[in-house]
């Protein structure tokens, strides 16, 4: 890989591994100090706030798209949004869980309003900074960041934390914020196209975009093509906790072995989409996470659950949803509105994981009432679902 695509694809993937890596360690970390310093489940519930931001930030998305244009505008909000998240995890480190609860509630919550506006103005920035045939390495870079921000915040800082504590934990966090924009500081790139002087942006524009020729299709992509792995990440955990796997291996087997699975998958989805194009890759993908509901429901029914099984099951799981996912936001970026970049694709992300979060919340309910095997069969079923609409419905992306 030449020296100058090397550099465009860190610089991306340093960005997204910026945000990711707090975010992954607060959202891990917190529960568990709270719920050894006695906090009530009540408490610990509110730590759902923190995520607000990232599902309302299409809120702000215009502005940003308003108020960007050539590629040093683009820098400034990423640089201005990152300096105020370290600034803000720099603040928490010095302030005690146990005293300062609600502030540091509020701080977190601040702090990933500004991730989540260096999100927005990055996401624009990909779309922008790869052609359409390249753009899927671009978003292998953002699915391997959070992934291994997964890894990093919320696996091995967890076992760094005991070593270090709260307040130096979370000042290496901030120092590593800022060192991961030195990238970028040095980034140039003499082909990327302006938007200055485009239409102007409103928030009309968050209406608009859901009065566009086939954007309901589009949609129902984005929904359907990870439901069938949404509930078995969001019931696995729970289902290893039956069958009386101790905490710590369930932790390695997700937030380690799991994210670096997603990491391999994301880096070979970038390569495959590129190469045989979206509509093979969506097929082929779409087959692996068939196969994934399939494993695990014979793993359930015939009850042949030994750990090399488990994490045959997790490597298929998490690999099949690296894959997904790099597809799922190239796709993305390509029904995006010429000036409306960040907003438009915040736009689909948002509804992407407030379907996501309704299929964890189902998920519950049906393993809760029907057991573990029914989920596993009902995800097969949202997987093949998804298989043919891929097939049949979507088959202009085998143009692609």
């Amino acid at each position: 890989m030449p020296d100058k695509i090397f550099n465009k694809l860190f610089t991306f993937f340093s960005l997204y591994i910026a945000q990711s890596v707090p975010m992954s360690l607060f959202s891990t970390l917190l529960p568990v100090l709270m719920r050894q310093d006695n906090f009530s489940l009540t408490s610990i519930g509110l730590l759902q706030l923190i995520k607000l931001p990232w599902i309302i930030k299409f809120l702000w998305a215009p502005i940003v798209d308003g108020k960007t244009s050539g590629l040093k505008t683009y820098k400034h909000w990423i640089f201005y949004s990152e300096f105020v998240y370290a600034f803000l995890i720099l603040l928490i480190a010095f302030l005690d869980l146990k005293t300062n609860f609600i502030l540091i509630l509020a701080l977190i919550v601040l702090s990933f309003v500004a991730s989540g506006t260096q999100d927005i103005a990055t996401d624009a920035l990909t779309t922008l900074s790869f052609s359409r045939k390249d753009r899927s390495r671009g978003n292998s870079m953002q699915s391997m960041g959070s992934f291994t921000g997964s890894l990093v915040g919320g696996g091995l800082l967890l076992i760094l934390y005991k070593y270090t504590g709260w307040t130096f934990m979370l000042l290496g966090l901030s120092l590593f914020v800022i060192l991961m924009l030195l990238p970028l500081y040095l980034y140039k790139d003499e082909n990327f196209v302006s938007r200055a002087g485009r239409t102007p942006i409103s928030m009309k524009d968050l209406v608009l975009f859901f009065r566009q020729r086939r954007i309901i299709p589009q949609l129902t992509f984005l929904v359907l093509f990870n439901a069938g792995l949404i509930g078995i990440l969001a019931m696995l955990k729970p289902w290893l906790v039956d069958l009386n796997y101790p905490t710590a291996h369930i932790g390695f087997m997700f937030s380690i072995f799991g994210s670096l699975c997603g990491c391999i998958g994301s880096y070979f989805s970038g390569n495959i989409i590129r190469n045989w194009g979206r509509g093979y890759a969506a097929t082929i993908f779409a087959s692996c996470i068939l196969f994934t509901g399939l494993y695990f429901t014979g793993l359930s029914y015939f009850d042949v659950l030994n750990t090399l099984n488990l994490y045959l099951g997790i490597l298929f799981l998490w690999t099949s949803y690296g894959l997904a996912t790099v597809l799922v936001y190239t796709i993305a970026m390509d029904y995006v509105r010429v000036g409306r970049e960040g907003t438009d694709f915040t736009i689909q992300i948002v509804v992407l994981h407030l379907s996501s979060m309704l299929i964890a919340v189902v998920s519950g309910k049906l393993a809760d009432q029907c057991g573990y095997t029914a989920l596993f069969i009902a995800e097969s079923i949202l997987s093949a679902l998804s298989l043919i609409y891929v097939m049949f419905y979507f088959k202009r992306l085998f143009r692609s």
